[in-house]
């Protein structure tokens, strides 16, 4: 008994195929981005019609409404945040940290945390500032 059989070749479609790598490309890069992690605690930035996110591993210093200082998340007094700061980018190529500093901190306060960021050797402070529109 014979069987019909159609001597047309087989076809593997391409498009179907991009599309599914585009979205998986698109899904990676998206993960990748989320993944992005500030380690400044929680505080009222200012808002900046100009502000852009920073991303990279610098330290970041921390600014509460009182005057608290933290680094990376620790209580720590001004007169070591100098030295602390420094011993953190002590192998670092990009010396430099992320300022976060509530709103309603006094300037003096500000003043005297980059003053003893700058005595310690470090000249790139980045301060924070939220996106405008953003919550």
């Amino acid at each position: 008994m014979k069987v019909a059989f159609d001597a047309r070749k087989t076809r593997i479609e391409i498009i179907p195929l991009i599309d599914v790598i585009f979205l998986l490309l698109v899904f990676f890069i998206y993960a990748m981005i989320s993944m992005t992690v500030h380690h400044g605690l929680p505080v009222d930035i200012p808002i900046s019609d100009k502000a852009l996110l920073e991303v990279g591993k610098l330290p970041s210093i921390t600014v509460e409404k009182d005057g608290t200082l933290f680094l990376e998340g620790e209580k720590i007094a001004l007169k070591y945040l100098g030295r602390s700061v420094s011993l953190r980018l002590a192998d670092a190529a990009d010396k430099g940290v992320m300022l976060f500093a509530h709103r309603d901190v006094p300037y003096h306060i500000i003043f005297d945390v980059m003053e003893e960021i700058t005595l310690s050797g470090i000249r790139n402070i980045s301060l924070q500032a939220r996106p405008e529109g953003s919550r």
